[in-house]
């Protein structure tokens, strides 16, 4: 017994150093933590974004977060064409991070959620007790009814509704729906991102505004479900839904891009010339982790779990172990 005694004593003390040490490492951490971290995200994002920074910067009180929503297009376009300088960006659509920053800004992209093409309306909306997804079409074309979309150019809500429309057209079998569609929609009801039209459809400014699912349910609209094959959210129908093409601005003047249909993914990665990567690292931890998936999944945008990543080599090591290749 007074053996068992001895050794138990050592193994005791060991265990509290062990404690003692982590909770030493953790506290160190914290306080090694410090300074402001520079986010870029899609507008889509901005209430999960700002609940994650809420409360990474709870748990770790040096450090200072600071936001810039937008269109993912333009945001990116800050950092390859203006100089712009972030630690984290996160995109609404994967792909265009490495389109647009590869090789020399960027070097690896996580995919981290997925979302829905839907349709946005309120209670005063023109003919909202009408509307359904097997007659919006005709709904947003009878007159006086306003409906708008973002800016293709500058924000992937904006090409992905283009993408709706023509996706709609063979769907429903109705030739031509597509530029009925597109000239029913003045450049007016056309904004820079998409989060832009809220502010409209709760004026009354607007009837109808084409968005992401996420948007809708974070600030309370009324939507309606399109139709899956059409609504690009189903990796099942990622070979249809590539047959939709929208021809988007390019770096220099005149130039066109064409960027395809595919299911909504969106992606985040931390620049080459990030200020503060260790920051960003340690925030993409938090993000693509238990508590940041959380976060996206209460805000009614599915996490993808665990998030899939194109080069693994490149991750900070603390980042790593929530990704999958």
């Amino acid at each position: 017994m007074h053996r068992v005694r001895f050794l138990l004593v050592p193994i005791l003390l060991l265990a509290l150093l062990l404690t003692s040490c982590s909770a030493q490492q953790a506290t160190v951490q914290k306080k090694t933590l410090s300074g402001t971290l520079k986010i870029m995200h899609a507008g889509s994002l901005s209430l999960p974004m700002q609940q994650m920074a809420n409360a990474f910067s709870t748990a770790h009180p040096g450090v200072k977060v600071e936001r810039v929503a937008a269109g993912s297009r333009s945001l990116i376009r800050k950092v390859t064409e203006l100089g712009a300088k972030t630690d984290v960006m996160a995109s609404a659509d994967y792909r265009l991070i490495p389109k647009m920053m590869y090789p020399d800004y960027a070097n690896w992209t996580a995919r981290f959620a997925s979302n829905r093409m839907i349709i946005a309306f309120t209670d005063q909306s023109k003919f909202a007790n009408e509307i359904k997804s097997d007659n919006w079409y005709e709904i947003l074309q009878r007159p006086g009814v306003r409906f708008g979309h973002s800016d293709p150019d500058a924000d992937p809500c904006g090409y992905r509704t283009l993408m709706v429309w023509q996706l709609a057209e063979s769907y429903y079998q109705h030739p031509g729906l597509y530029k009925k569609l597109d000239a029913a929609c003045p450049a007016e009801n056309v904004r820079p991102k998409a989060i832009e039209l809220l502010a409209l459809l709760e004026s009354g400014e607007l009837d109808y505004a084409f968005e992401y699912q996420s948007v809708a349910v974070q600030h309370g609209l009324r939507y309606i479900n399109l139709p899956v094959q059409i609504d690009l959210s189903d990796a099942k129908y990622a070979d249809a839904y590539a047959k939709a093409v929208v021809q988007l601005s390019g770096s220099a003047p005149g130039k066109k891009v064409a960027m395809h249909g595919a299911p909504i993914v969106y992606g985040v990665t931390i620049p080459k010339n990030a200020p503060h990567p260790q920051l960003a690292a340690a925030f993409l931890a938090f993000m693509l982790g238990p508590d940041g998936q959380q976060i996206l999944q209460k805000n009614g945008q599915p996490p993808i779990v665990p998030a899939k990543v194109d080069q693994m080599d490149k991750v900070p090591a603390v980042v790593q172990p929530l990704l999958q290749k």
